[in-house]
Protein backbone atom coordinates (compact mmCIF):
# COMPACT_ATOMS: atom_id res chain seq x y z
CA UNK A 1 0.00 0.00 0.00
CA UNK A 2 1.42 3.38 -1.03
CA UNK A 3 1.47 5.81 1.87
CA UNK A 4 0.83 9.40 0.74
CA UNK A 5 1.53 12.00 3.39
CA UNK A 6 -0.61 15.11 3.74
CA UNK A 7 0.62 18.34 2.14
CA UNK A 8 3.55 19.89 3.98
CA UNK A 9 2.88 22.52 6.61
CA UNK A 10 4.81 25.63 5.49
CA UNK A 11 4.51 27.19 8.92
CA UNK A 12 3.76 30.80 9.76
CA UNK A 13 5.43 33.72 11.46
CA UNK A 14 5.71 33.35 15.22
CA UNK A 15 2.72 35.01 16.91
CA UNK A 16 3.93 35.77 20.42
CA UNK A 17 0.83 37.83 21.23
CA UNK A 18 -1.54 34.88 20.83
CA UNK A 19 0.92 32.57 22.62
CA UNK A 20 1.06 34.90 25.62
CA UNK A 21 -2.73 34.84 26.00
CA UNK A 22 -3.09 31.06 26.21
CA UNK A 23 -4.60 29.54 29.35
CA UNK A 24 -5.79 25.93 29.51
CA UNK A 25 -8.58 24.97 31.92
CA UNK A 26 -6.99 21.84 33.33
CA UNK A 27 -9.97 20.57 35.41
CA UNK A 28 -12.25 20.82 32.36
CA UNK A 29 -9.75 18.93 30.19
CA UNK A 30 -9.41 16.19 32.79
CA UNK A 31 -13.21 15.85 33.08
CA UNK A 32 -13.52 15.52 29.30
CA UNK A 33 -10.78 12.86 29.26
CA UNK A 34 -12.64 10.88 31.91
CA UNK A 35 -15.84 11.07 29.84
CA UNK A 36 -14.10 9.69 26.77
CA UNK A 37 -12.56 6.83 28.72
CA UNK A 38 -15.89 5.91 30.37
CA UNK A 39 -17.76 5.40 27.11
CA UNK A 40 -18.50 1.94 25.78
CA UNK A 41 -16.24 1.00 22.91
CA UNK A 42 -17.36 -0.48 19.61
CA UNK A 43 -17.88 -4.25 19.47
CA UNK A 44 -17.58 -7.22 17.11
CA UNK A 45 -17.20 -6.39 13.39
CA UNK A 46 -17.02 -2.67 14.08
CA UNK A 47 -14.27 -3.19 16.63
CA UNK A 48 -12.30 -5.37 14.22
CA UNK A 49 -12.60 -2.70 11.52
CA UNK A 50 -11.41 0.03 13.88
CA UNK A 51 -8.51 -2.11 15.02
CA UNK A 52 -7.39 -2.71 11.45
CA UNK A 53 -7.54 1.05 10.92
CA UNK A 54 -5.33 1.45 14.00
CA UNK A 55 -2.80 -0.99 12.51
CA UNK A 56 -2.46 1.18 9.40
CA UNK A 57 -1.66 4.17 11.64
CA UNK A 58 1.07 2.52 13.73
CA UNK A 59 4.68 3.66 13.52
CA UNK A 60 6.15 0.27 14.43
CA UNK A 61 9.06 1.20 16.63
CA UNK A 62 12.38 -0.25 17.78
CA UNK A 63 14.36 2.14 19.97
CA UNK A 64 16.50 -0.05 22.21
CA UNK A 65 20.20 -0.12 22.89
CA UNK A 66 20.39 -3.73 21.73
CA UNK A 67 18.87 -3.16 18.27
CA UNK A 68 20.77 -5.09 15.61
CA UNK A 69 20.36 -5.50 11.83
CA UNK A 70 18.54 -8.79 12.37
CA UNK A 71 16.09 -7.20 14.85
CA UNK A 72 15.35 -4.44 12.36
CA UNK A 73 14.85 -6.99 9.59
CA UNK A 74 12.20 -8.77 11.70
CA UNK A 75 10.60 -5.42 12.55
CA UNK A 76 10.31 -4.54 8.86
CA UNK A 77 8.86 -7.93 7.99
CA UNK A 78 6.25 -7.46 10.71
CA UNK A 79 5.48 -3.96 9.41
CA UNK A 80 4.68 -5.45 5.99
CA UNK A 81 2.74 -8.39 7.49
CA UNK A 82 1.24 -6.95 10.71
CA UNK A 83 -1.68 -9.41 10.92
CA UNK A 84 -1.54 -13.09 10.01
CA UNK A 85 -2.78 -13.55 6.44
CA UNK A 86 -5.27 -16.29 7.30
CA UNK A 87 -6.92 -13.95 9.82
CA UNK A 88 -7.16 -11.19 7.21
CA UNK A 89 -8.50 -13.68 4.68
CA UNK A 90 -11.23 -14.73 7.11
CA UNK A 91 -12.33 -11.08 7.20
CA UNK A 92 -11.93 -10.63 3.42
CA UNK A 93 -9.18 -8.07 4.09
CA UNK A 94 -6.20 -10.03 2.76
CA UNK A 95 -6.05 -8.06 -0.48
CA UNK A 96 -6.37 -4.56 0.99
CA UNK A 97 -2.64 -3.98 1.42
CA UNK A 98 -2.77 -3.57 5.20
CA UNK A 99 0.63 -2.62 6.58
CA UNK A 100 1.79 -0.38 9.39
CA UNK A 101 2.24 3.30 8.53
CA UNK A 102 6.00 3.38 9.05
CA UNK A 103 8.97 1.78 10.77
CA UNK A 104 10.68 4.02 13.35
CA UNK A 105 14.32 3.43 14.34
CA UNK A 106 17.44 5.21 15.55
CA UNK A 107 19.56 6.99 12.90
CA UNK A 108 22.21 4.26 13.07
CA UNK A 109 19.60 1.69 12.01
CA UNK A 110 17.98 3.65 9.16
CA UNK A 111 20.11 2.04 6.45
CA UNK A 112 19.24 -1.43 7.81
CA UNK A 113 15.52 -0.64 7.72
CA UNK A 114 15.65 0.86 4.22
CA UNK A 115 17.51 -2.21 2.96
CA UNK A 116 15.08 -4.65 4.62
CA UNK A 117 11.97 -2.88 3.30
CA UNK A 118 13.42 -2.64 -0.20
CA UNK A 119 14.19 -6.37 -0.12
CA UNK A 120 10.60 -7.01 0.98
CA UNK A 121 9.35 -5.04 -2.03
CA UNK A 122 7.26 -2.55 -0.08
CA UNK A 123 7.07 1.23 0.11
CA UNK A 124 6.62 1.62 3.87
CA UNK A 125 8.55 4.75 4.90
CA UNK A 126 11.36 4.67 7.44
CA UNK A 127 11.07 7.23 10.23
CA UNK A 128 14.06 8.08 12.37
CA UNK A 129 14.27 9.80 15.72
CA UNK A 130 16.89 12.53 15.82
CA UNK A 131 18.10 15.73 17.53
CA UNK A 132 19.58 14.09 20.60
CA UNK A 133 16.65 11.76 21.26
CA UNK A 134 15.29 11.43 23.89
CA UNK A 135 16.59 14.32 26.03
CA UNK A 136 17.76 16.81 23.34
CA UNK A 137 20.71 17.72 25.55
CA UNK A 138 23.36 17.71 22.83
CA UNK A 139 24.72 20.74 20.93
CA UNK A 140 22.49 22.18 18.20
CA UNK A 141 25.12 21.50 15.54
CA UNK A 142 25.15 17.82 16.49
CA UNK A 143 21.37 17.60 16.47
CA UNK A 144 21.14 19.15 13.00
CA UNK A 145 23.82 16.80 11.65
CA UNK A 146 21.93 13.82 13.06
CA UNK A 147 18.90 14.80 10.96
CA UNK A 148 20.98 15.16 7.81
CA UNK A 149 22.63 11.75 8.28
CA UNK A 150 19.27 10.02 8.78
CA UNK A 151 17.85 11.68 5.65
CA UNK A 152 20.93 10.77 3.61
CA UNK A 153 20.53 7.14 4.71
CA UNK A 154 16.95 7.09 3.41
CA UNK A 155 14.66 8.23 6.23
CA UNK A 156 11.52 9.81 4.78
CA UNK A 157 10.20 10.98 8.15
CA UNK A 158 12.15 12.52 11.03
CA UNK A 159 10.88 12.54 14.61
CA UNK A 160 12.72 15.46 16.19
CA UNK A 161 12.62 16.17 19.90
CA UNK A 162 12.52 19.68 21.33
CA UNK A 163 14.74 21.12 24.03
CA UNK A 164 12.28 21.22 26.94
CA UNK A 165 14.33 23.93 28.68
CA UNK A 166 13.13 26.44 26.07
CA UNK A 167 9.51 25.73 27.04
CA UNK A 168 10.07 25.68 30.78
CA UNK A 169 11.83 29.06 30.63
CA UNK A 170 9.38 30.62 28.18
CA UNK A 171 11.90 31.03 25.35
CA UNK A 172 9.31 30.75 22.57
CA UNK A 173 11.36 32.65 19.99
CA UNK A 174 14.30 30.34 20.64
CA UNK A 175 12.08 27.26 20.32
CA UNK A 176 10.58 28.55 17.08
CA UNK A 177 13.96 29.30 15.50
CA UNK A 178 15.40 25.93 16.56
CA UNK A 179 12.50 23.99 15.04
CA UNK A 180 12.76 26.06 11.85
CA UNK A 181 16.36 24.93 11.53
CA UNK A 182 15.31 21.32 12.09
CA UNK A 183 12.67 21.69 9.39
CA UNK A 184 15.27 23.00 6.94
CA UNK A 185 17.63 20.12 7.74
CA UNK A 186 14.80 17.62 7.07
CA UNK A 187 14.55 18.75 3.45
CA UNK A 188 11.83 16.68 1.78
CA UNK A 189 11.42 14.37 4.79
CA UNK A 190 8.29 15.02 6.84
CA UNK A 191 9.02 16.31 10.33
CA UNK A 192 7.26 15.11 13.48
CA UNK A 193 8.00 17.26 16.52
CA UNK A 194 8.14 15.44 19.88
CA UNK A 195 7.19 17.74 22.74
CA UNK A 196 8.03 15.47 25.68
CA UNK A 197 4.77 16.53 27.30
CA UNK A 198 5.43 14.73 30.58
CA UNK A 199 8.30 17.16 31.18
CA UNK A 200 6.62 20.45 30.17
CA UNK A 201 5.11 21.29 33.56
CA UNK A 202 1.53 22.20 32.59
CA UNK A 203 -1.17 21.73 29.98
CA UNK A 204 -0.85 25.43 29.15
CA UNK A 205 2.77 24.82 28.21
CA UNK A 206 1.70 21.81 26.14
CA UNK A 207 -0.69 23.99 24.12
CA UNK A 208 1.85 26.78 23.68
CA UNK A 209 4.60 24.36 22.61
CA UNK A 210 2.17 22.69 20.18
CA UNK A 211 1.32 26.02 18.54
CA UNK A 212 4.94 27.17 18.31
CA UNK A 213 5.94 23.83 16.78
CA UNK A 214 3.23 24.14 14.14
CA UNK A 215 4.07 27.79 13.44
CA UNK A 216 7.67 26.64 12.87
CA UNK A 217 6.56 24.17 10.18
CA UNK A 218 6.05 20.83 11.93
CA UNK A 219 4.11 18.34 9.81
CA UNK A 220 3.10 16.39 12.94
CA UNK A 221 3.17 17.10 16.64
CA UNK A 222 3.91 14.13 18.88
CA UNK A 223 3.36 13.70 22.60
CA UNK A 224 6.40 11.87 23.88
CA UNK A 225 9.58 9.96 23.24
CA UNK A 226 8.31 6.97 25.21
CA UNK A 227 11.31 7.39 27.53
CA UNK A 228 9.80 9.92 29.96
CA UNK A 229 8.23 8.94 33.28
CA UNK A 230 4.85 10.11 31.91
CA UNK A 231 4.15 9.70 28.20
CA UNK A 232 0.94 9.90 26.13
CA UNK A 233 -2.08 10.73 28.31
CA UNK A 234 -5.58 11.58 27.17
CA UNK A 235 -5.65 15.09 28.74
CA UNK A 236 -2.46 15.95 26.86
CA UNK A 237 -3.96 14.48 23.69
CA UNK A 238 -7.07 16.64 24.03
CA UNK A 239 -4.98 19.80 24.39
CA UNK A 240 -2.74 18.93 21.45
CA UNK A 241 -5.51 17.97 19.01
CA UNK A 242 -7.40 21.15 19.88
CA UNK A 243 -4.22 23.07 19.11
CA UNK A 244 -4.13 21.24 15.76
CA UNK A 245 -7.73 22.25 15.14
CA UNK A 246 -7.12 25.88 16.11
CA UNK A 247 -4.05 26.04 13.85
CA UNK A 248 -6.07 24.61 10.94
CA UNK A 249 -8.88 27.14 11.47
CA UNK A 250 -6.37 30.01 11.56
CA UNK A 251 -4.12 28.97 8.66
CA UNK A 252 -5.84 26.28 6.61
CA UNK A 253 -2.79 24.02 7.15
CA UNK A 254 -3.43 20.47 8.35
CA UNK A 255 -0.96 19.13 10.89
CA UNK A 256 -0.91 15.51 12.01
CA UNK A 257 -0.93 14.16 15.56
CA UNK A 258 1.01 11.25 17.05
CA UNK A 259 0.55 9.97 20.60
CA UNK A 260 3.45 7.76 21.66
CA UNK A 261 4.62 6.00 24.79
CA UNK A 262 2.55 3.70 26.98
CA UNK A 263 0.02 2.79 24.27
CA UNK A 264 0.03 -0.98 24.65
CA UNK A 265 -3.51 -2.34 24.36
CA UNK A 266 -6.14 -2.51 21.64
CA UNK A 267 -8.46 -0.65 23.99
CA UNK A 268 -5.91 2.18 24.24
CA UNK A 269 -5.78 2.40 20.45
CA UNK A 270 -9.58 2.58 20.19
CA UNK A 271 -9.67 5.40 22.74
CA UNK A 272 -7.21 7.46 20.71
CA UNK A 273 -9.17 6.81 17.51
CA UNK A 274 -12.37 7.98 19.23
CA UNK A 275 -10.61 11.15 20.38
CA UNK A 276 -9.43 11.92 16.84
CA UNK A 277 -12.85 11.29 15.32
CA UNK A 278 -14.64 13.49 17.87
CA UNK A 279 -12.17 16.38 17.86
CA UNK A 280 -10.92 16.46 14.27
CA UNK A 281 -13.19 14.23 12.18
CA UNK A 282 -12.68 11.34 9.79
CA UNK A 283 -9.96 13.05 7.77
CA UNK A 284 -7.61 12.80 10.76
CA UNK A 285 -8.24 9.05 11.08
CA UNK A 286 -5.78 8.20 8.30
CA UNK A 287 -2.02 7.65 8.49
CA UNK A 288 -1.19 10.86 6.64
CA UNK A 289 -2.53 12.81 9.65
CA UNK A 290 -2.60 10.33 12.54
CA UNK A 291 0.02 7.93 13.89
CA UNK A 292 0.33 5.75 16.96
CA UNK A 293 3.88 5.38 18.19
CA UNK A 294 4.19 1.89 19.64
CA UNK A 295 6.39 -1.17 19.96
CA UNK A 296 4.06 -3.64 21.70
CA UNK A 297 0.59 -2.39 20.69
CA UNK A 298 0.48 -4.48 17.52
CA UNK A 299 0.77 -7.72 19.50
CA UNK A 300 -2.41 -7.01 21.45
CA UNK A 301 -4.33 -5.86 18.39
CA UNK A 302 -3.41 -9.07 16.57
CA UNK A 303 -4.55 -11.10 19.60
CA UNK A 304 -7.91 -9.30 19.53
CA UNK A 305 -8.27 -9.94 15.79
CA UNK A 306 -7.43 -13.61 16.38
CA UNK A 307 -10.17 -13.81 19.01
CA UNK A 308 -12.64 -12.06 16.69
CA UNK A 309 -12.00 -14.60 13.93
CA UNK A 310 -11.61 -17.83 15.94
CA UNK A 311 -13.64 -17.16 19.07
CA UNK A 312 -10.71 -18.05 21.32
CA UNK A 313 -7.61 -16.29 22.55
CA UNK A 314 -4.28 -17.09 20.97
CA UNK A 315 -1.58 -19.05 22.71
CA UNK A 316 1.84 -17.41 22.77
CA UNK A 317 3.06 -19.55 19.85
CA UNK A 318 0.03 -18.83 17.65
CA UNK A 319 1.16 -15.38 16.57
CA UNK A 320 4.49 -14.27 15.11
CA UNK A 321 6.57 -11.87 17.13
CA UNK A 322 5.59 -8.23 16.66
Amino acid sequence: MLRIMSARNPGTELDLVSISRVQVNQPAVIRHAEQIQSRRTVKKDWQAAWLLRAVTCIDLTALSGDDTPSNIHRLCYKAKHPIREDLLRAMSMHDKGITTAAVCVYPARVADAVKALKAAGCNIPVASVATGFPAAQTPLKTRLEEIRIAVEDGAREIDIVINRTLVLTGQWEGLYQEIRQFRQACGDAHMKTILGTGELGSLTNVYKASMVAMMAGSDFIKTSTGKEAVNATLPVGIVMVRAVRDFYWKTGNKVGFKPAGGIRSAKDALTWLVLMKEELGDEWLKPDLFRLGASTLLSDIERQIYHHVTGRYAAYHDLPMA
